[in-house]
């Protein structure tokens, strides 16, 4: 869970105090201090925004919230608020009403765990089930919720999916020398085409949640010589909040996502962190006193800056 948002010159000097105790050593670019309190990561940036990370950020942030009403009359839940509905008036949304396939993919940014890319294909006979379900970006959607919605999902429209296990991953990035764009080109690519043909004539638009150029995209598939490929592709930017196929798309890959981090853990015997924070650091010392090293080239991502935290220390 992230949140963000502005605080006031009071409050920033209340939190400078507060959490002076509670600092780390590293401090990111243009943060005044990065701290942490139990499960929650809290960066206090110099441009006055504050980012709760974490399983109880919300604990943490609504304290800071309580703080700005107090002091200066600030409704910071209505701020985000305003702020979103702003951003979201700005989407594209001519799309919204086209059958569409679109894709989405989770866990590029988790050092434990696949990377799970889905299209998926919504069209006028399943929108409204999304629309009563209210899909939207997996990312804003609680990992309880997207365990009860996306089963039903999966059971009413038509979706593809694949799983990039590390083991693979970490034979694209460190052998090949594919950079993360590259990998997910040809991830969305395989998804889209496995989809495009078994619904051939049944939709209008192919639309991916743009994470590089298309220019770059189809450049990585051409290095490749990938024959198999999807061609006509509409790139939109959040685009989950354009099309309901990309938000669907996010929602199923996220549940597979957590499907496969509970058999890890299973596995291993330890609750895996997600993300690439600290706590991934210690499970990983903690992994490699347990079962040896080579596991952390089965489980991880270890082109992660993560790796060498977990062996050089």
């Amino acid at each position: 869970m992230n949140i963000v948002f502005k605080v006031s010159d009071n409050v920033k000097e209340k939190m400078i105090e507060y959490y002076q105790d509670l600092k780390k050593e590293k401090t990111p670019p243009y943060a005044i201090f990065q701290a942490q309190e139990a499960d929650t990561i809290i960066t206090l940036y110099e441009s006055g925004k504050v980012m709760f990370q974490g399983i109880s950020a919300d604990i943490d942030a609504n304290m800071w919230k309580d703080q700005e009403n107090f002091l200066n009359n600030r409704n910071i839940d209505q701020e985000i608020k305003d702020k979103e509905d702003k951003e979201n008036a700005k989407v594209d949304k001519s799309y919204y009403y086209y059958d569409a396939i679109g894709s989405d993919e989770v866990g590029t940014g988790d050092f434990f765990g696949p990377i799970v890319v889905t299209a998926t294909l919504v069209n006028k006979e399943t929108r409204k089930l999304l629309e009563d379900l209210k899909i939207n970006d997996s990312k804003k959607m609680t990992d309880e919720k997207i365990k009860r919605c996306a089963p039903i999902l999966m059971k009413n429209i038509s979706y593809e999916t694949k799983i990039l296990y590390n083991n693979e991953f970490n034979e694209w990035t460190n052998k090949k020398h594919y950079n993360m764009n590259k990998v997910k080109a040809i991830l969305h690519n395989e998804v889209l085409y496995k989809l495009s043909k078994k619904e051939e004539g049944n939709y209008h638009k192919i639309i991916v949640d743009q994470f590089t150029s298309p220019k770059s995209y189809f450049s990585y598939l051409k290095q490749e010589n990938i024959n198999d490929k999807v061609t006509k592709i509409t790139f939109l930017i959040k685009g989950e909040q354009a099309h309901l196929s990309v938000a669907a798309a996010s929602v199923i890959s996220r549940y597979i996502f957590l499907e496969e981090m509970d058999k890890l853990s299973k596995k291993y015997n330890i609750e895996l962190s997600k993300g690439a924070g600290d706590l991934v650091n210690i499970q990983g010392k903690e992994l490699i006193k347990k079962y040896g090293e080579n596991t952390l080239y089965s489980i991880s991502k270890i082109n992660f800056k993560n790796t060498q935290k977990i062996l050089n220390s």
